[in-house]
């Protein structure tokens, strides 16, 4: 009997009803998002957010979000949700920014916290598990941050990750695997992916940390089971010979039988001791308390950050442990408005440049002449940086 074949919209039903999401963010109830996002009082003269979806936009509702309203000004706003651990699991840390003010220095970054974290006095020395998320300033630098926090300290991914530059709304999304994978996205496209204990530089602390109890575990395999090893293999069916004389020739051992290059753990002479530990990594899941991107207490998802120019807008925050949701979640949010946000700029800047020949032209029937130039330096595309 023929199967009939399953709905695409069935597929899409099961896939959200697998995926567990943390955290999901739109801004799409007005002001009510206040009662979610706790600004923080640490320092009077931090910044003020609004919502906002800024001087052009692909859809003016769908597009609000959380913008800087204050120049050269410190930023800390968190939102609180149930705790969780990523244990085992999948992490996707997701959301856009967009930098219509021409960013010149200062951070578009974001931060996921403990569940303990003081909101209300938010600010730079909070414990925070991860920080991701481009960051400006001046020439040279023009990175995405990827820091994870581990034995308490904070450690940045080693690799140069170039973020976006131009006054459009862009998807950043970082997974993080319990295999100790990683990706980094950008407008749904993979910039940059590896091995988290590499390219963080955990090489040597995880290293350290396993050296000390390897040496013990060594040491105790050779002095306590050598004599079981050996016993192991004993020839049992062997028998002393008859004319075997005691004192002429000492105690009588029965032969060994031919030694397999390992078993149960226990290192027999002339195996290596790298082999002996593979074998016993392998039987006894030793690496695991060493996991890189494991944090046990997740409960909050903020905003801490300096911008010397305000106007960025943060919006479209998803903490999720399933990576096609999330891609999803990114196409039917950043994919439906990318394209009518352009437009609109576009728009702008032929008003823009109509506006400016308008005034030069009168400007010069005036017999001002000094202002012929004025207008055009008035003018800029959102992608000229």
């Amino acid at each position: 009997m023929a199967v009939a074949p399953v709905p695409l919209w069935a597929v899409c039903v099961l896939r959200v009803a697998l995926a567990t999401v943390y955290f999901q963010e739109e801004f799409l109830d007005g002001e009510r998002w206040r009662n979610r996002w706790v600004q923080s009082t640490n320092d009077s003269q931090f910044g003020h957010f609004r919502l906002s979806s800024g001087k052009f936009y692909g859809h003016k509702e769908k597009d609000k979000g959380l913008q800087t309203t204050q120049n050269g000004r410190f930023y800390a706003i968190s939102a609180r949700f149930k705790p969780f651990s990523n244990k085992g699991k999948t992490l996707v840390v997701q959301y856009t920014v967009k930098h219509e003010q021409k960013m010149d220095c200062g951070g578009g970054y974001v931060k996921i916290f403990p569940a303990d974290v003081d909101q209300k006095n938010l600010n730079g020395k909070s414990q925070y598990y991860i920080m991701f998320g481009p960051d400006i300033c001046g020439f040279d630098i023009k990175k995405v941050h990827v820091i994870l926090h581990f034995k308490n300290q904070y450690h940045s991914n080693k690799k140069s990750i170039r973020c976006k530059v131009d006054g459009f709304t862009h998807l950043y999304a970082l997974v993080l695997r319990p295999d100790l994978t990683y990706e980094v996205k950008i407008d749904g496209q993979s910039i940059e992916s590896g091995d988290i204990e590499y390219d963080w530089n955990l090489m040597s602390l995880k290293k350290m940390e396993k050296s000390s109890a390897e040496s013990k575990d060594w040491d105790q395999a050779k002095d306590d089971k050598s004599q079981d090893w050996e016993k192991h293999f004993l020839d049992a069916s062997a028998s002393k010979p008859s004319d075997w004389n005691s004192e002429l020739d000492g105690d009588w051992q029965a032969p060994m039988l031919q030694k397999p290059p390992y078993q149960d753990g226990l290192k027999p002479e002339g195996i290596d001791k790298d082999v002996w530990l593979h074998q016993k990594l392998k039987n006894t899941h030793y690496l695991t308390e060493y996991d890189l991107s494991e944090f046990e207490n997740i409960g909050a998802i903020g905003l801490e950050l300096w911008q010397v120019r305000s106007g960025t807008i943060f919006d479209n925050f998803l903490i999720t442990d399933d990576e096609e949701y999330a891609e999803n979640f990114g196409k039917a949010t950043w994919g439906e408005t990318k394209g009518p946000e352009r437009e609109m700029d576009a728009i702008q800047a032929k008003e823009e440049v109509k506006k400016a020949r308008e005034e030069d032209e009168e400007e010069l029937l005036m017999g001002r002449f000094g202002g012929h130039n004025k207008g055009f330096q008035r003018f800029h595309r959102r992608d000229e940086f």
